[in-house]
């Protein structure tokens, strides 16, 4: 009789594990369809207009630039152009593209798409918050600020069908750099001009049927809150040595559910910069093989709209930074390898640290106060943080308030917001105090210091100081690296003198990774382009 039980107890196993749904993952890595958890619902698909990484991730899939980097050292790599020359003053770039390259509907790319889109992406009209990134380029800013109506003064000329010459107003080390971010990225004229103008913003271009790009994947299907789909884009001129056959992208704004769904084989990995804070420690000590801690060029910090009081005034903004304890929350919150932030700019792959010019010190954070009229922080307005919805920022926030309440006396709610009315709340400088994030576009300092300037589509603060525009206009000029060097400290010095942001910490780059996922390699840029990555089943 035992035999007999056993033996129908294994039958019965046999149809149960018959009968079991595959995983995304059991399936995904069969057929080389790549499921990421990405974070949250993006803004946009338009490359000009979008902005974090939650929207970069997916552009990464759908276009590419003229250059693109390699995915473990991070060099710059020929993209969509093949090779190009730099006149002696380093300020002439020539561009000659692939002549077999195309678009996803066959069309051919021609320089002039290219001219035409980084036109578009200048028009004031379609207000794009990147603009401010081709700035290098001769004419552009005034172009772009309506000092001039007239591109040809713009220094980007198309030479014939597959060569593009660009004039910068000054030589820069890093603009090949530039050419690899999503601003710079093409996008189809035709298909932009059957759907609106050329700097219509709100337009319908980028549904799955309407949309048609560069990269090597295609966009498929975008159901809101539920995913985005691509697929292999087989007009991608490197088509043959793209081994995935597709990405799902998943807006898992749960953090809790994102390990969840890694954990039962919903995901393939966790894209967004930092994993569930309890999760951390479990995975470090049980499953060390899944997930990946790289320090990362990035920094997390908050913003002050000062614009209005009580953070029009400088005392009461620093008043706040020297309140927080920075050490205690990488220690006992985000416990990642993070570390304590007190400028905007991290220390940088290329040597670059920056002074520290505070400290954590409650007794002057007080007197700072006292001295903006808030004695013991008497008669103090209620003020608001706010964070886009995930429970890492909620986590931070709360330290921060608990900070502010014990240290100055003076009382903060916190508000979180769904990511695109959290972004819409902030550039319109709807917030008190914000949260944010910025990983390095391009391996500078420059990078983070012209986030602040006056002219930047990125800076959410409503400050705005002379003195620190010139520096920012004066390191564009600048090549030599001392120089440069004396130029960043002078930058950093004057944040820290007016505060417009809070640093807090430096980022650690978090992700749930698992093995079969080829080709992903940790970089200080949290950047993994598609192209290189695969699939293999039964990896270790």
């Amino acid at each position: 009789m035992k035999n007999l039980y056993l033996l129908a107890l294994f039958f019965l196993t046999l149809v149960a594990c018959s009968d079991r749904t595959p995983t995304n993952v059991e399936t995904g890595t069969e057929n080389q369809i790549l499921h990421i958890g990405n974070g949250d619902e993006p803004r946009e698909l338009d490359p000009q207009l979008s902005t974090g990484s939650v929207e970069s991730n997916i552009h990464k899939a759908l276009y590419e630039g003229l250059t693109t980097r390699h995915p473990k050292t991070l060099e710059v790599l020929p993209g969509l152009a093949e090779s190009w020359q730099i006149s002696d003053d380093g300020k002439t770039y020539t561009f000659s593209l692939r002549t077999g390259a195309l678009w996803s509907n066959g069309d051919p790319i021609v320089a002039s798409d290219i001219a035409w889109s980084w036109q578009r992406s200048l028009m004031p009209k379609l207000a794009s918050e990147w603009a401010y990134m081709k700035y290098y380029i001769k004419g552009a800013e005034a172009f772009n600020l309506s000092k001039t109506t007239d591109f040809s003064e713009v220094g980007i000329r198309v030479i014939d069908k597959h060569t593009i010459e660009v004039v910068l107003e000054n030589p820069i080390d890093y603009f090949l750099q530039l050419l690899a971010h999503p601003s710079y990225y093409p996008v189809h004229p035709p298909t932009i001009l059957a759907h609106g103008d050329m700097d219509q913003a709100i337009s319908k271009w980028t549904r799955p049927e309407n949309w048609v790009g560069n990269g090597p994947f295609t966009l498929e299907t975008w159901s809101i809150n539920k995913a985005i789909e691509t697929k292999k884009n087989e007009q991608y001129w490197d088509s043959e040595n793209v081994k995935l056959n597709g990405i799902h992208f998943y807006p898992i704004t749960d953090q809790q559910a994102e390990v969840r769904a890694f954990r039962t084989g919903q995901i393939h990995l966790t894209y967004t910069p930092q994993l569930a804070i309890e999760k951390v420690a479990h995975y470090r000590e049980n499953k060390p093989e899944k997930i990946r801690i790289t320090p990362t060029y990035a920094t997390y910090f908050y913003e002050f709209n000062t614009t209005k009081a009580p953070f029009d005034n400088a005392l009461v903004r620093r008043a706040f930074a020297l309140a927080i304890d920075r050490k205690a929350i990488v220690e006992t919150i985000t416990k990642a390898g993070e570390k304590p932030a007190y400028n905007l700019v991290p220390d940088d792959p290329n040597n670059y640290s920056p002074k520290q010019l505070f400290e954590y010190d409650p007794e002057e954070a007080k007197k700072l106060l006292a001295e903006a009229g808030y004695p013991d922080g008497a008669n103090f307005p209620t003020v608001e943080i706010l964070y886009n919805t995930q429970d890492n920022h909620r986590k931070v926030a709360l330290a921060v308030q608990q900070m502010l309440a014990k240290n100055l006396n003076v009382q903060v709610s916190l508000l979180n917001q769904e990511w695109k009315v959290y972004l819409n709340s902030k550039r319109n400088l709807e917030h008190d105090i914000a949260r944010a994030g910025w990983i390095a576009d391009y391996l500078d300092p420059s990078n983070f210091l012209s986030i602040l300037g006056s002219i930047s589509g990125n800076n959410d603060t409503g400050w705005k100081n002379q003195q620190y525009d010139d520096i920012i206009a004066e390191l564009k000029k600048t090549t030599n690296k001392q120089e440069r060097h004396v130029l960043f400290d002078r930058a950093n010095a004057l944040l820290i003198e007016e505060m417009p942001v809070i640093p807090v910490y430096m980022y650690s780059d978090v992700n749930l990774v698992l093995p079969e996922v080829k080709g992903w390699y940790d970089n200080v840029m949290h950047l993994h382009p598609y192209q290189r990555v695969y699939l293999e089943k039964g990896s270790k």
